[in-house]
């Protein structure tokens, strides 16, 4: 069976955690979180970056950042993941959803500004596939509308806008090192931070909400608790296998961009063929690899592309349910039809994408499909 996901090893990741180990300190904030945290911001930009145990923990502190009350607005697209709304409505928050593009998942910012109240506080962007919304007039708006701007970033790790690296450009940012993405720690995530209002806090958030950060870098003679905050940091250990990733983070790239750029100049006309839209090559932006999908044209042939996969031991997968039509959300959604997000709930189809795939066994296969 050729899986959808297989997570990727450098070779390093025992080694480093066994050093974490031997060096005496592996409950988190130790050399190696310091390794990766710095890595973050001289490549990417981000004023300040922490890793946290999850994207989730990381998109839970973007809440508590921003000051998330009960009563409070947040736009985000519906076609996601339920961490993206999760975070805001343990927060209070009413999450306000918007549509997708006809042509991709990502936020359709034209629905933005019609979404926007007195309540609105945050709107929250989610890159889909490492590709970049269009952040020149998502930051317009908030910028017009005093708004903060939040990415998640979760799928984007390498992936830029006009230059910028995804995550550098919104108030902040959160990333994810699920075992599913580019680059991983098994479970982990990263707080990006852009705006220097945000920097202390969110050490003392990341901290149990005391100040022990700045304790230890003998900025005060003794810490307490002095803000809202929760453990949000990793320990030593996750850090130690993260950091044998982000040493090899050019190699892994450069692999599965190979692997992207097969499937789409060798699938352009068999989806053509079969009324299938095929994932976008990015031309303002650039693409990542984080996965490659297909949007089928219903429902039914979609499920006969995962069977006929299935039947040649190829693993291939949809994705979230719209969450303005999810079990928990549905009748708190203010009930307008969203239906490039619903087209994408029933039509679009993962293709496995790992390091190590032999990319064309699984384009042989699908090639054979017709219908």
């Amino acid at each position: 069976m050729i899986p959808f996901n297989k997570p990727y090893l450098t070779g390093k990741e025992t080694a480093y955690i066994e050093d974490a180990v031997k060096r005496g300190k592996i409950s988190g904030n130790g050399d190696y979180t310091k390794k990766c945290q710095l890595f973050f911001e001289e490549r990417f930009g981000f004023k300040k970056a922490l890793l946290t145990t999850s994207c989730t923990d990381a998109l839970e502190m973007c809440a508590i950042l921003a000051n998330i009350k009960p009563g409070d607005e947040v736009i985000m697209p519906s076609f996601t993941f339920v961490s993206t709304a999760l975070a805001f409505i343990r927060q209070g928050a009413h999450v306000v959803f918007a549509d997708s593009h006809k042509n991709n998942p990502n936020i359709d910012e034209t629905k933005i500004e019609d979404l926007i109240t007195s309540k609105t506080k945050a709107i929250v962007v989610v890159h889909y596939a490492g590709m970049a919304c269009n952040m020149d007039v998502i930051m317009s708006i908030a910028n017009n509308y005093n708004l903060l701007v939040i990415e998640d970033a979760a799928q984007a790790i390498c992936s830029k806008y006009k230059g910028k690296p995804l995550g550098s450009i919104g108030h902040m940012a959160a990333f994810s090192f699920h075992e599913t993405k580019n680059i991983i720690s098994g479970e982990g995530g990263l707080l990006a931070i852009n705006d220097d209002k945000f920097i202390e806090r969110s050490e003392i958030i990341w901290e149990k909400g005391t100040n022990r950060a700045a304790f230890f870098r003998d900025e005060i003679n003794k810490y307490e608790w002095v803000d809202t905050g929760s453990s949000f940091l990793p320990s030593e250990i996750i850090a130690a296998f993260l950091w044998s990733q982000l040493e090899n983070i050019n190699q892994i790239q450069t692999k599965r961009l190979e692997h992207w750029h097969f499937y789409y100049t060798n699938l352009k006309d068999w989806a053509k063929k079969n009324s299938i839209e095929i994932m976008p090559l990015p031309k303002k932006e650039t693409n990542n690899a984080h996965m490659f999908y297909l949007v089928c044209k219903s429902e039914a042939q979609r499920s006969a592309i995962i069977n006929h996969l299935n039947t040649n031991n190829i693993l291939a997968v949809f994705h979230y349910v719209s969450l303005h039509s999810s079990a928990y959300y549905k009748q708190k959604h203010d009930g307008r039809n969203l239906p490039n997000s619903d087209k994408f709930t029933s039509r679009l189809l993962r293709l496995p994408m790992f390091y190590e795939l032999v990319v064309k066994n699984v384009v042989e296969k699908i090639s054979e499909f017709n219908g």
